[in-house]
């Protein structure tokens, strides 16, 4: 084999582990030995999207998985006058799109870049085959599953239950635990907080702002401090009002 022809085999050899390397921090595939991470990495496609760039769209053909392996992802619905409906935010390591997949059906949502995000993308048929093969991936796949059931009747229970000041503060404790202190940074705007709450930016800030003037929480931008934790649980559980 020539120089070039060496050149090249080194950079395939190089690209694979990089893909091996990023399948390996995808929820859906912890924990598989290395000889299966080569095999996804051969039906893996990785795309790079920019912000605000369109990934699928609610109603079309569900042809594959996705998984993010580096910036954000929302998945979201329009009402007919046109209103987003933000029912998920995916950053690095978690995987989207998937029960359309497997239904062999169409996505029942849409979903678009938060930021420059790097997506893999897993072909359904490619797919099904190796987790034919290889259980744990059925394994993996009903773990993630069964956590994103559970996060989706929160969801629900919270959008049809609780009221506004509830929902945020079910959603600044459920940040502080994901941080593991009290120091939180929204990482989104706050209209786009106020989407995945189910409100509108008005109201969530009229909230944010009884929630200071009660000694609550401090508020820096997109920042938020939780100032008085036992009152966001409070809030949380409806047994205070603001």
């Amino acid at each position: 084999m020539n120089a070039e022809g060496e050149k090249l085999k080194e950079k395939n050899r190089v690209n694979i582990h990089k893909m091996i390397d990023r399948i390996s921090t995808i929820s859906l595939f912890n924990g598989l030995p290395d000889d299966q991470l080569e095999s996804l990495s051969m039906i893996t496609m990785e795309n790079i999207y920019k912000k605000g760039e369109s990934i699928f769209t609610e109603n079309e053909q569900a042809t594959g998985l996705y998984a993010v392996a580096s910036g954000r992802v929302k998945i979201y619905k329009l009402s007919p006058d046109g209103r987003e409906q933000i029912l998920h935010i995916f950053g690095p390591g978690e995987v989207f799109g998937e029960v359309p997949v497997f239904a062999g059906k169409r996505f029942p949502a849409s979903a678009d870049a938060m930021d420059e995000s790097r997506v893999l993308f897993f072909q359904r048929e490619a797919l099904i085959s190796l987790i034919q093969k290889n259980p744990l991936i059925a394994m993996n796949m009903l773990a993630v599953l069964s956590m994103r059931l559970r996060r989706f009747t929160s969801l629900i229970d919270d959008l049809s239950l609780k009221e506004v000041p509830g929902r945020l503060a079910k959603h600044l404790l459920y940040m502080k635990k994901e941080h593991g202190n009290s120091e939180l940074d929204l990482g989104i705007t706050k209209g786009q907080l106020a989407s995945l709450l189910g409100t509108i930016p008005e109201t969530l800030s009229r909230i944010l702002t009884k929630m200071v003037d009660q000694g609550i929480i401090e508020t820096d931008g997109r920042r938020i401090r939780i100032i008085e934790t036992e009152g966001i649980e409070e809030l949380a559980e409806g047994v205070r009002k603001l």
